[in-house]
């Protein structure tokens, strides 16, 4: 991971850490290693996380810091360069999707296009809306406000929320550019 991208893993981690703040839990008994008995919180089952490829999957890594047996997914949606249009090109989930509560990671939120077709693509997998918190990094009001008028029950939750949003995410990230 190149240095600049060193200072993103804690934004990555605030982030999905308020993500997993949102997602239902049960009080529960802990037993230490000592044995001291200490009352503590456990996640209900039915949580899973799915990353829009390619820069979605930065955020994989917080999610899995936190939480290491939550399943992830995947999209792969690109934008026609001429069109602007978000096209899938590849969907991959949990069977059982349709039952979890979905924390869909996307670090650069600038349109909205590509988050408006994936979940569009997670509702045709019989998830809805209002159990998809998207966990994004950088927001432009533009893209907000476009999932927000799509599809109002999702919860977005950003660093930031800027007019111009970073570009090249993904290939600073993995030290592609």
């Amino acid at each position: 991971m190149p240095l600049s991208c060193f200072f993103l893993v804690p934004q990555i981690r605030l982030v999905v850490e308020e993500g997993l703040n949102q997602l239902p839990y049960t009080e529960c008994t802990v037993t230490t290693p000592t044995g001291y008995k200490y009352e503590g919180v456990k996640f209900e089952k039915g949580n899973c996380g799915v990353s829009i490829m390619r820069s979605g999957e930065a955020m994989e890594q917080g999610l899995r810091d936190c939480c290491r047996s939550i399943r992830i997914g995947k999209i792969l949606i690109q934008s026609d360069e001429e069109t602007q249009r978000a096209k899938v090109y590849y969907a991959k989930f949990p069977p059982d999707i349709y039952r979890r509560k979905v924390l869909l990671m996307y670090p650069i939120l600038s349109t909205g296009n590509t988050v408006i077709e994936a979940v569009k693509v997670l509702i045709e997998h019989g998830v809805q809306p209002s159990v998809i918190i998207l966990l994004s990094l950088f927001s432009t009001p533009h893209g907000a406000k476009s999932i927000i008028q799509e599809f109002p029950e999702i919860t977005i939750l950003t660093t930031e929320v800027h007019p111009v949003a970073p570009t090249h995410f993904g290939q600073k990230y993995f030290g592609t550019d």
